[in-house]
């Protein structure tokens, strides 16, 4: 059951797979474009966690030796709307993973129609804030060379 809720990992990355509700929607029944913030965001977290990356064990804070990922920046095209009911794929690939950052692309389709295109820039930082090289063997684990 865990793994149909985290989604699943892919060839190419993660899928996971999310239904609008009207808590998603604006006045208009469209998705409030924040929104896919939120559709996005649980897709990164579970890809990690389907990679077996735990996130709040390697947070340690004040912690020279503590890894975190924070999102540094975000470009998004915004091609067209969903609507309340819409069933959404999220597909989330890794682009680069090494030094302090790691780059992921981010797509949210309604069945073949693509809605939103994204790419996110995560930072790597240590339990002080300070950036951290992603360590060898979790940089592998997102580009599929583990």
């Amino acid at each position: 059951m865990q793994i149909a809720l985290s989604g699943e990992l892919t060839g190419e990355g993660h899928r996971l797979v999310q239904r609008v509700y009207y808590e998603d929607t604006d006045f208009s029944g469209v998705v409030y474009h924040a929104r896919y913030l939120h559709f996005m965001e649980r897709a990164r977290t579970d890809y990690l966690r389907l990679l077996g990356v735990e996130q709040a064990a390697m947070a340690v804070e004040g912690d020279t030796e503590g890894l975190v990922f924070v999102v540094h920046r975000m470009e998004i095209d915004f091609k067209a709307p969903a609507r309340m009911d819409d069933i959404l794929t999220i597909e989330t690939r890794t682009e680069k993973a090494g030094g302090a950052k790691m780059i992921l692309v981010q797509t949210i389709r309604r069945d073949e129609t693509l809605l939103i295109a994204a790419r996110v820039i995560i930072a790597v930082i240590n339990g002080k804030g300070r950036p951290r090289r992603l360590p060898e063997p979790l940089a592998a684990r997102f580009t599929g060379a583990a």
